[in-house]
């Protein structure tokens, strides 16, 4: 069974108006302790993100009025959000978002390659905000009770094989004995994929080993 966005997400959505002022905006993250909200639109269409990190240039950015033509683009965005006193200003955009029918597993690995801790989820019809997944409800899988985790082991392994299957703090192990060492390695990518599995260790014996490459004869 594959686990979904909506399965673990958070129904509160945390989120301000494009017109919010910065002071809104610390005291929304203060209210959710989060270290993001989204930013959305009169809609409520997410149309950005402002982070504890865009907060924290009005700190340490010395330089919020003047500009140098050889800054890069990334410096100049900089200093604007250090200079900026609503959501719309200090919002990183465009908002990266999911939607419920998401596989959490491609959530998270969005989050990693984002590096972003929270995502707003939405409406796949209207494309509105309905709730925030964080990092802890992805997270939340690797807590699954041991005989859920075992179900979906079991329906994603052959009837036919005799396969012992032993849980423990999120560990598998198999062992038994199939007729392939390819089955037994297709075995343990399946089980490996199923949501709540940290590792698996594969001690399957096989019969034949048909991944053996027999050297032509000269």
């Amino acid at each position: 069974m594959s686990i979904e966005v909506k399965d673990v997400m958070g129904r509160v959505a945390i989120a301000v108006l494009e017109a919010a002022s910065f002071t809104d905006v610390v005291n929304a993250m203060k209210r959710f302790a989060v270290g993001a909200v989204t930013v959305i639109d009169a809609d409520r269409r997410p149309v950005g993100v402002v982070s504890e990190d865009d907060l924290l240039l009005k700190e340490i950015d010395p330089v919020r009025h003047s500009t140098s033509m050889f800054e890069s683009r990334h410096r100049r965005d900089e200093h604007h959000k250090a200079a900026a006193v609503r959501a719309a200003q200090l919002m990183t955009s465009p908002a990266i978002t999911v939607t419920p029918a998401m596989p959490v597993r491609d959530a998270a690995r969005l989050m990693h390659e984002r590096r972003i801790k929270q995502l707003p989820v939405i409406d796949p019809a209207t494309g509105r905000i309905i709730g925030t997944l964080h990092q802890r409800d992805v997270l939340r899988v690797f807590s699954r009770p041991t005989a859920e985790v075992e179900a979906d082991i079991r329906a994603v392994l052959p009837d036919a094989e005799p396969v012992v299957v032993e849980i423990e703090q999120g560990v598998v192990r198999l062992s038994g004995r199939v007729r392939r060492r390819s089955q037994a390695i297709a075995m343990a990518e399946a089980v490996r994929a199923v949501e709540g599995v940290i590792d698996v260790t594969c001690d399957l014996a096989v019969d034949h080993d048909d991944l053996v490459v027999v050297p032509p004869l000269l």
